[in-house]
């Protein structure tokens, strides 16, 4: 079974920082608004991220690849 992976990230964007939530997958969301903090940025990421219930449920029935795991 492959791991999956959630990554939350800030990258410099004007003035402030964006929030960026990436999968394994290679899927990412990266906010519209811009964070004067790199830890406001990330807790931006980390609360969409909780926004997102069924997309983690799938982290535990696919792996990064997309097929089935044994628990699947």
């Amino acid at each position: 079974m492959t791991m999956n992976s959630v990554t939350l990230s800030a990258t410099p964007k004007d003035n402030g920082y964006q929030s960026t939530v990436s999968f394994g997958d290679g899927v990412g969301i990266s906010s519209a608004e811009t964070y004067p903090t790199i830890g406001e940025a990330i807790t931006a990421a980390a609360l969409k991220l909780l926004d997102m219930p069924e997309r983690l449920c799938r982290l535990d029935d696919t792996d990064i690849l997309g097929s089935q795991s044994p628990a699947g």
